[in-house]
């Protein structure tokens, strides 16, 4: 069955974006090593994309006028009233996460569902036990304080299944998990 991801660069000490989102930390490394391959072969299994509010409103700020993600259908969990780019696959939801997964499902056609962001509507999807893969960018920076990678309501998790590694250019390590199975937790 395809898999729910959360791929994801994280700084040194679990930060995805500084508490006023300012990603200028990550973007100096554009265009590292293995950089572009790695996202390539992750993109071509790809059949949906899910972010949040705040991501989406950072992508619009800041790519006015490009919708990275042309021909693939994508679902914003928000509390906003937003509009979507001319000719972008979007569609605009409220509420929990495990509503709207069978809709995913259906729109990723038989691929995987790439949680682009943030770190809070990821770990809804780890709390509903939906989530089945974390693929982390470690960037060689530290933050001291942001937007956590993962702010998980209830933790510690049952150890995650540890992947690959994969070193990248300037310093940067791709890990990949596996979300453990949990008893009791909805059908994956």
């Amino acid at each position: 069955m395809p898999s729910v991801q959360y791929y994801v660069a994280s700084s040194l000490d679990g930060f995805i974006a500084t508490a006023d989102d300012d990603l200028a930390w990550l973007l100096q490394f554009d265009g590292f090593e293995g950089g572009k391959e790695s996202y390539d072969a992750f993109m071509s299994g790809v059949g949906c994309i899910v972010m949040g509010g705040t991501t989406y409103e950072w992508l619009m700020e800041h790519e006015p006028g490009n919708w990275p993600y042309p021909g693939t259908p994508c679902w914003i969990f928000t509390h906003h009233e937003f509009t979507a780019p001319p000719g972008a696959d979007i569609t605009f939801v409220r509420g929990e996460v495990n509503e709207f997964i069978d809709d995913l499902r259906r729109d990723a056609a038989g691929q995987n569902i790439w949680v682009v962001g943030g770190g809070e509507l990821a770990a809804q999807f780890a709390g509903a036990g939906l989530l089945d893969e974390l693929i982390v960018s470690v960037i060689p920076v530290v933050l001291g304080a942001g937007k956590r990678l993962l702010p998980l309501v209830q933790g510690p998790t049952a150890p995650l299944e540890f992947q690959e590694a994969r070193p990248q250019g300037r310093g940067i390590v791709e890990l990949r998990y596996r979300w453990p199975e949990r008893q009791g937790s909805p059908e994956r």
